[in-house]
């Protein structure tokens, strides 16, 4: 019988910029990443839709989100924990 391992799941840490849907939340990430030719640092942004099955979180939380199964045809990451509560 094969041993059946998982493979590991991608986290990323970010900040909740949307919660204005049911049990769905937008996380942005922001990256400093070094301009190729000129070396001035660029700020670049992604979003991640997570799903947030309880609900609770609101926008400003710094939250920590895992890869999934698509749960829909945006979502694919889901809420692991806030880690900080917005002020």
């Amino acid at each position: 019988m094969e041993d059946k391992t998982r493979n590991l799941r991608k986290e990323r840490i970010g900040v909740v910029t949307s919660n204005k849907m049911e049990k769905s939340i937008v996380v942005s990430e922001v990256k400093r990443v070094k301009h190729p030719m000129y070396g001035k640092f660029v700020l670049k942004t992604k979003k991640y839709v997570a799903h947030d099955e309880k609900n609770d979180c609101n926008e400003g939380d710094t939250v920590r989100i895992m890869e999934t199964r698509p749960l829909s045809k945006t979502k694919c990451w889901r809420l692991v924990e806030i880690l900080e509560r917005a002020k």
